[in-house]
């Protein structure tokens, strides 16, 4: 993504990604009591999953856009 509105977006929905995620993480984990997802170890695994797609969006967002190959070369 080369427009600096999509990378922006994309950092957007990982940082929301990535809070829940260690919400999800957290409540699995029976570290957040409080709520029916505590310590059901589900929880666990879909908060780790989320929260690492959260991390390669941020990681995609922030990354500078690439140059390109110059003309002529395959």
């Amino acid at each position: 993504m080369n427009n600096r509105g999509g990378r922006t977006v994309l950092v957007i929905l990982g940082v929301i990604a990535l809070i829940v995620g260690v919400v999800f993480a957290g409540q699995g984990a029976n570290l957040i009591p409080g709520s029916s997802m505590t310590g059901d170890r589900t929880w666990l695994y879909i908060g780790i999953i989320v929260a690492v797609v959260g991390v390669i969006l941020i990681v995609l967002g922030l990354r500078r856009p690439g140059r390109g190959r110059p003309d002529g070369e395959s």
